[in-house]
């Protein structure tokens, strides 16, 4: 059975349809992720200043001059005078008696700890 010039015309036109269908699909998804990205892009940039400024607001926070102001008025905290602060060394700490009794196996009470 040949086929007829009509047939072969409006198989290629079905063909043409359906091709043409699928570039407007095509197009259409392709300008919805475009407009999903630039949604993206604002909400990361938005999420750029919004981590600059808690960065900001951390290192105000966090200023060592506030924490001391803070830690006078509200905490009556103060530093220490320069008699009273006392460094230790470590052989210093090495040769306290207490030190030896705890690497021993012994509390400072002088009990034997249980292991």
């Amino acid at each position: 059975m040949p086929i007829s010039g009509h047939s072969i015309n409006g198989l290629l036109l079905l063909i043409v349809i359906l091709i043409s269908l699928s570039v407007v699909t095509s197009q259409h998804q392709a300008r919805k992720s475009f407009l999903v990205l630039q949604q993206e892009k604002e909400r990361a940039q938005q999420m750029e200043v919004e981590w600059g400024q808690l960065q900001l607001e951390q290192s105000t926070w966090a200023a060592p001059a506030r924490i001391e102001k803070i830690a006078a008025q509200h905490l009556q905290m103060q530093l220490p005078k320069t008699g009273q602060v006392k460094f230790i060394g470590a052989e210093q700490h090495l040769n306290d008696p207490s030190v030896a009794q705890i690497k021993a196996g012994m509390t400072v009470s002088g009990a034997k700890r249980q292991p």
